[in-house]
């Protein structure tokens, strides 16, 4: 029997994971697919470099081009990373009718419908499900198990170093700074840890997952950013008293096919599935028009999670070699892109404002809000945490973005309000 023949590119944590699961589940993978699976070249930056599991060393390669142009190499898993040079690889084996399993949120975020158009063009496979969520299959679900219903909104925590860090904050009463040590100690944050704690991370996910469930082709330069960094331990406690957690969220709506994408912590009511999300873990919600509210939810990163999700798309790629019908599942963007304008974004908010304690200030403050047609919830002054001024805790109906952003300008200029501390958007 035949083995379908695999170039992997990269053997670090996931390309490791990935060998370990194809050598160690051949039986299993064999009764699946019908045939054996072989990783017949591995790509790596040091042949001679020390490994924690052993491998053959005629299969490994410091040439990208070694694999790409063998001709008995089938399928391409690229678990190695970057951009530019990657994407160079992968047209190419796409060319040569070489099909594609990727871990690469960065090359799919930027790439992705140039890849997928290659694809289908040349009748080949790009699956992709490990670039988002690690073990969680949510990509798969967009594309298959959402293919009769309509999307209307996609919610989700899909970075793990963030929602780690703010877990800590919440139940541990923890600064920031010191639980972003940690979490580099651990591993869970890299040395710059900007990509993660700034929302660059999250961003790249949301900008495949919008794409996907909007079948619109959303750029990140689409998407509207928001990290970490600025969360205090003051905005966590006061989130908890009015019955909220906070989360890094990516939030992807569609309304009359327009549709807006953003990365930015978020007050989450604690009754929402989301708010119970803790440590390194990912959860994607999304509502459909049709099946209403599901949430899928799993470990976000990890070796063996993603390469669990890299071997899955290698099984579905297989099982289409021996149907025949690769490139026929490419997801590709078909509906124009419409994005919504800030007068059409529209949530509740968070404020907490630092005022000077005298009458009439909170009238002023409403007159402001009364002028741009913000509708006040509810208003809480706590105790002052020093003898100069007072805070305000107000939370909003619903309003547009543009709405609020005229209410903090005309803020910026009133004497009345010293400071704008914290501005969140409240969810669940």
């Amino acid at each position: 029997m035949k083995p379908v023949k695999v170039g992997l590119f990269g053997l670090g944590t996931v390309g490791t994971g990935v060998v370990r699961i194809v050598e160690g589940h051949q039986e299993d993978l064999q009764s699946q697919v019908g045939s054996p699976i072989s990783i017949a070249k591995i790509l790596v930056k040091d042949r001679a470099k020390a490994r924690s599991i052993s491998i053959d060393p005629a299969k490994l390669t410091e040439d990208p081009w070694e694999i790409v142009r063998d001709p008995e190499i089938d399928v391409i898993v690229e678990v190695m990373g970057g951009i530019a040079e990657t994407k160079e690889y992968i047209l190419e084996a796409l060319d040569r009718g070489k099909h594609v399993v990727t871990a690469n949120k960065d090359l799919m975020a930027l790439h992705g419908q140039e890849i997928l158009a290659k694809a289908s063009e040349k009748g080949c496979d790009v699956l992709y499900e490990a670039s988002v969520a690690g073990g969680i299959p949510i990509i798969r679900t967009l594309i298959e198990g959402f293919s009769s219903d309509r999307i209307t909104k996609i919610m989700g925590i899909v970075n793990g170093t963030t929602n780690y860090i703010l877990t800590k904050m919440s139940q541990e009463g923890a600064a920031y700074a010191d639980v972003l040590k940690e979490a580099q100690a651990l591993g869970y944050a890299e040395a710059d840890p900007t990509s993660d704690v700034e929302g660059l991370d999250a961003a790249r996910k949301m900008t495949i997952l919008a794409t996907l469930g909007f079948r619109s082709n959303v750029a990140l330069e689409d998407v509207d950013v928001k990290g970490i960094s600025a969360v205090t331990q003051e905005d966590i406690r006061y989130a908890q008293s009015l019955g909220y957690e906070v989360k890094l969220l990516g939030i992807a709506e569609r309304q009359d096919d327009y549709i807006s994408v953003s990365v930015q912590p978020t007050m989450v009511k604690k009754s929402h599935p989301l708010a119970s999300v803790g440590g390194v873990f990912n959860a994607v919600y999304v509502y459909g028009e049709a099946v209403g509210e599901t949430m899928f939810y799993g470990p976000g990163a990890g070796a063996m999670p993603t390469a669990t999700s890299v071997v899955a798309d290698l099984v579905a790629v297989v099982k289409n070699m021996k149907l025949g019908v690769n490139g026929r599942q490419a997801a590709l963007a078909y509906k124009e892109k419409k994005l919504k304008t800030d007068e059409q974004i529209a949530s509740k908010y968070f404020l907490l404002l630092h005022v000077e304690d005298r009458a009439g200030v909170l009238a002023q403050i409403a007159q402001v809000f009364s002028r741009h047609e913000l509708s006040i919830e509810s208003v809480m002054q706590p105790a002052a945490p020093d003898q100069h001024g007072a805070e305000l805790i107000i939370t909003t109906h619903s309003a547009s973005k543009a709405s609020l952003a005229n209410v903090l300008a005309e803020f910026g200029e009133l004497a009345a309000i010293r400071t704008i501390k914290s501005v969140y958007r409240l969810e669940g």
